[in-house]
């Protein structure tokens, strides 16, 4: 029985475990703070200092994202000190659990060990995935809530579902972009009543709204955060500190030589540097160390035409399977296109990460089903693997020969 139970559990274990390792090796290299961890870092520090974000002379800071994912990046900042490896380690461990989740989210859609596993090493043999999970930023914390979302959807546990997307929310507004399409997936129109519908916006937007406001609690209770005291009351004050917030969004137009529109994410038409350093240490005349946050580009490009395909074969026979990653796809992708004057970057598309990789999934289930062509597919993972490795000094920032690093610049727009 124990040797069933681990020839069963050893190909995930290795999985994760390979996912993990990658995620904390050398993970506080570079040393200080990188891209947005100058922001997200301190005020972690803040959170976990005060219970309140405030600037360094103790005065109240505008901050533009809800508290969630800075409390997380500060839990290891309280483990393991205000360093590199703190501010940076529940990033790692929130990534390394978002593979455990893509793969219990596979087999629940396609009853298929093969291809859990397959989901499973796609996302852990991700650059993005790898990426968002050694940095202190919240992009990897609203996937992991993303993904929990869905995986309750699936068990149709909605209440834990609801609550999923309200942390989400609670991390970046974004996550309420899915807030339409799960109730479009859980209202059943043939048995629509008003108890169903009461009891659907109990679970997807009384609850989540309850998850957001308690994710406010150490600005309740202090009166240093900002915009505190603006109003007759608190929540009168939180109110017109959202207005604030909501006014720097729709406002974000400056020009930022790494912005990129949504039009371009998907495939990799401007990837995100968050570090760049000259050096000579690596034993040529001229050496680069960069991280910079960027699929794996065949999985990407490949998972681009998986999508068209998925959706071809939902318009032709629909299914609940194309139905979910169809729908995760298009409310994590397609509201952006609503801000195109906005300054947007490519690393917000880690929330849609996951469905391409299941819309990829969706097709290997086609060719086992139609052709038996599991060898084809173990080809094509191993084919990623090799890209994922050929990238890993860009998505780590080892120091390499500066030809190296030009080599692996396959567009001028990734340079």
């Amino acid at each position: 029985m124990d040797l069933a139970l681990l020839r069963r559990f050893a190909p995930i274990s290795a999985i994760l475990t390979f996912a993990l390792s990658f995620r904390l090796w050398r993970l506080d290299s570079p040393k200080g703070y990188i891209f947005d961890e100058i922001y997200y870092a301190k005020n972690a520090y803040s959170l976990i200092s005060s219970g309140v974000e405030l600037d360094q002379e103790g005065g109240a800071e505008f901050v533009v994202h809800p508290p969630l994912g800075k409390w997380l990046i500060g839990i290891g900042i309280k483990l393991f000190g205000n360093n590199e490896f703190g501010w940076r380690s529940s990033s790692a461990l929130f990534g390394s659990a978002s593979v455990l989740l893509i793969y219990l989210i596979a087999k629940r859609l396609f009853k298929s060990e093969f291809l859990a596993l397959s989901a499973a090493l796609l996302m852990a043999l991700d650059g993005l995935s790898l990426v968002m999970s050694r940095v202190a930023l919240l992009d990897i914390f609203l996937m992991f809530f993303i993904l929990l979302t869905f995986y309750f959807l699936l068990k149709e546990n909605y209440w834990l579902s609801g609550l999923a997307i309200g942390l989400g929310v609670s991390t970046k507004w974004s996550a309420a972009f899915l807030i339409p399409i799960l109730l479009l997936l859980t209202l059943k129109l043939k048995e629509l009543n008003l108890n169903q519908i009461l009891k659907r916006a109990g679970q997807f937007i009384f609850l989540p709204m309850a998850i957001y406001l308690t994710s406010w609690s150490g600005w309740f209770v202090s009166d240093k955060g900002w915009s505190r005291n603006s109003g007759s009351n608190p929540i009168s004050s939180l109110w017109n500190y959202h207005f604030e917030i909501l006014n720097f969004h729709t406002n974000l137009v400056e020009k930022h030589s790494y912005s990129a529109n949504p039009w371009s994410w998907l495939v990799l038409g401007r990837p995100t540097s968050f570090y760049y350093q000259s050096g000579d240490s690596c034993g040529a005349g001229e050496c680069a160390q960069e991280i910079l946050a960027m699929g794996t580009p065949l999985l990407w490009w490949s998972a681009v035409i998986a999508v068209a395909i998925t959706l071809g074969f939902y318009l032709k026979t629909v299914n609940k399977s194309a139905e979910i990653v169809l729908a995760g796809f298009a409310g994590t992708y397609l509201p952006w296109f609503i801000f195109q004057d906005r300054t947007m970057f490519y690393f917000y598309s880690i929330t849609t990460l996951p469905f391409l990789i299941l819309a990829l999934i969706y097709c290997f289930d086609l060719l086992l089903k139609y052709l038996n062509y599991q060898r084809v597919i173990q080809i094509f993972i191993l084919t990623v693997a090799i890209n994922f490795i050929y990238f890993l000094p860009i998505y780590i920032g080892i120091e390499i020969p500066y030809s190296d690093w030009l080599n692996r610049m396959w567009l001028p727009s990734w340079i």
